[in-house]
């Protein structure tokens, strides 16, 4: 029997596979999910949890690839949706964590924000820092922040909103979000940094559509896409 395309949890929910090789499995996270340690019980919507019970009560997807050990190498916030990256061994999330950690792991986003951007393409280099005051938050800061930097081009605009292809090239928290929020242009959908007048119906405007790097055992290059046109339909492009 084929191996299914698909990471089925025990609630029955179906995670699409995107690529998989001995090292790693890429998925398209459904918004919704946090990426959390499996420990982490303030939420029954941990990713890391769901997968690990999956694993353990011998599901068909893992039982068929003897997958017995899955973890996160990088994290999307939860209402972020598109290729998530998970190891399938310790010595896995050392190596991509790495590649993570370095400039070698190339990441392109698309971002739904409001009000039409003046500029077709622009970096952002503004310091990030966790707000004092308000625990989950982060803000620019350039007195105390860490360096961040996300390179910005314009795709397509419509009634108020505009398309953005988004290339993080640091891996800050909310780093995306804040850097938007920041230059005028929140995310659609985002009421951490956005407009809390949007409403619980509009979902979150951004999905991580590409990864591509050099794979650090065979030295092979790899890109991983997740499909973009339910996304974009999804608002209006």
């Amino acid at each position: 029997m084929a191996k299914p395309n698909v990471i089925e949890l025990l609630s029955g929910e179906e995670i699409p596979i995107l690529f998989e090789d001995r090292s790693v499995i890429a998925i398209d996270k459904p918004a919704g999910w946090m990426l959390a340690p499996s420990s982490w019980v303030e939420t029954g919507r941990t990713l890391q949890a769901a997968l690990e019970a999956s694993i353990h009560e011998r599901a068909f997807w893992a039982r068929s690839r003897n997958v017995k050990f899955l973890r996160y190498v990088h994290r999307l916030d939860a209402e972020t949706t598109g290729v998530l990256l998970l190891a399938r061994s310790p010595g896995a999330i050392r190596s991509y964590s790495a590649l993570f950690e370095s400039r070698d792991m190339e990441k392109v986003y698309l971002a739904v924000v409001s009000r039409i951007p003046a500029r077709q393409q622009w970096v952002c280099h503004s310091k990030l820092a966790p707000h004092p005051a308000r625990k989950g938050i982060i803000r620019v800061d350039e007195a105390h922040g860490k360096e961040a930097e996300t390179e910005f081009r314009l795709l397509r605009s419509r009634s108020g909103v505009a398309l953005l292809e988004v290339h993080p090239m640091t891996g800050r928290t909310h780093q995306i979000r804040v850097h938007l929020a920041s230059e005028g242009h929140p995310v659609l959908g985002d009421r951490l940094y956005g407009s809390s007048s949007q409403g619980a119906e509009v979902p979150l405007g951004l999905r991580a559509v590409a990864l591509s790097y050099k794979d650090p055992f065979t030295r092979r290059k790899v890109t991983i896409k997740a499909p973009a046109e339910g996304f974009l339909r999804q608002f209006g492009f």
